[in-house]
């Protein structure tokens, strides 16, 4: 309803007319508020579903579970950077003749700038930045590095309580029982939000349509489409994974369907976290532990999309402007493996994969300006990679869940209409 709706204004009024403008400042309220309460719930989530996880000992195996969640967000997002460069090259990307109109050169500008302060910090600083000096301001959420510092307090706290629990058990069980009543209220809070998905989605679509410059989109149809090819076998790769660990892909499509459409829509990885932890463990019937660890770091760790398949796809696109070979083995080997390693604390809203794309071409010498020149198709493209950023880390939980034999297969395999009832 959303893509017809919003079709229908701008082919009736035009993307920039008043009109447009005006009822997209109104469609915000609805679409971009929905948005806002979703990330309003993110941090307290994934502070009280990790603690409550451990100090319940859901699971006693922690490091095991994000060990091997870690391995499948970094594994699969290689693969992802190998699509990406191949698609790339399959399309014959290059970012030469491409002109600056005055939107680009102000976004490339603006992105170098973004470099200098990036590149201002040494990568022992960017991980030393994860622990929190301060984990009450790390759950306002406005660094870069929020999710993953609010993860370690979790754990760290989960872990003293655990201490405690063998001194002094009277103080271990308040602490217990205050968590899980914290936990109850969060969920309840998550299950509110989460009944306006319809509403939200609706006005985020029409958004996007209506005010998206579609003649912009059509000089750069050739990066879309390769972008969305590249997108949809990572996808596709996901689903056979699932299949080789003995996981029904086609259920998997089912269950996990509205929350991949509601990462489509708001083009946000960590807005997807309430809806992704749900989805996991209430349809798909993997372990709270895996679930909450595979939701918070894959916001943030390991992104198939925005930071394995775009970054790759960039890179290639620009090598010829500067005179390298996209086809030297030497320089693909180089360009996944950088792009693994950078995935590492790529922000889970929309701009990520910008980010993303600045650390690759700086690590791999390649001018970061030319990133502006895809300004115009950013909305566009961002859908499909939150999408499958999301897919990547219910890949993970699942996986994950499944090889350490917490999968409830029941639950997995049960019908759609039942869970819905529960």
């Amino acid at each position: 309803m959303g893509i017809v709706f919003g079709a229908v204004l701008q082919l009736t009024y035009g993307a920039t007319s008043e009109v447009v403008v005006q009822s997209n400042s109104w469609f915000a309220i609805i679409g971009t508020g929905y948005v806002r309460l979703l990330n309003m719930v993110v941090i307290p989530l994934i502070f009280v579903s990790i603690t409550s996880a451990i100090i319940n000992q859901d699971s006693k195996n922690l490091g095991k579970i994000a060990g091997r969640i870690i391995a499948i967000l970094l594994i699969t997002t290689a693969i992802s950077a190998l699509i990406g460069a191949g698609t790339a090259i399959t399309f014959d990307l290059s970012a030469e003749g491409l002109e600056f109109g005055a939107a680009e050169q102000s976004r490339s500008e603006s992105l170098e700038n973004t470099l200098e302060d990036f590149q201002a910090k040494t990568i022992q600083e960017q991980i030393i930045e994860i622990i929190p000096t301060n984990p009450f301001y790390a759950m306002t959420g406005q660094e870069r590095t929020s999710t993953l510092s609010v993860v370690v307090f979790a754990v760290l706290i989960s872990i003293a309580t655990l201490g405690v629990r063998n001194k002094k058990p009277e103080s271990a069980e308040i602490f217990t029982n205050m968590i899980s009543s914290l936990h109850d209220v969060v969920m309840r809070l998550v299950t509110l939000v989460l009944r306006l998905t319809p509403f939200g989605t609706l006005a985020l679509m029409t958004r996007m349509v209506s005010s998206n410059n579609f003649s912009e989109t059509l000089r750069l149809l050739n990066f879309v489409l390769a972008s969305y090819v590249a997108l949809i076998i990572v996808f596709v790769v996901h689903l056979a994974i699932m299949m080789i660990f003995g996981v029904n892909p086609i259920t998997y499509l089912r269950k996990a369907g509205s929350t991949l459409m509601f990462a489509f829509s708001s083009r946000s990885s960590a807005a997807a976290i309430p809806m992704n932890i749900e989805a996991q463990t209430e349809k798909l019937g993997v372990a709270k532990s895996h679930a909450n660890l595979s939701a918070s770091l894959g916001a943030s760790i390991g992104q198939n999309g925005c930071a394995g398949v775009y970054p790759a796809m960039v890179a290639v696109m620009i090598a010829p402007a500067v005179g390298i070979n996209p086809l030297d083995p030497a320089f693909l080997i180089q360009l996944i493996i950088v792009t693994t390693f950078a995935s590492f604390g790529i922000a889970g809203v929309g701009g990520g994969a910008t980010f993303a794309g600045l650390t690759v071409l700086s690590a791999m010498g390649l001018p970061v300006g030319l990133v502006g020149l895809l300004i115009a198709i950013e909305p566009v493209i961002d859908m499909g990679r939150t999408m499958v950023n999301v897919s990547g880390s219910m890949l993970a939980g699942v996986v994950s869940s499944k090889t350490m034999r917490e999968l409830d297969i029941e639950v997995y395999n049960s019908p759609l209409d039942k869970v819905n009832a529960q």
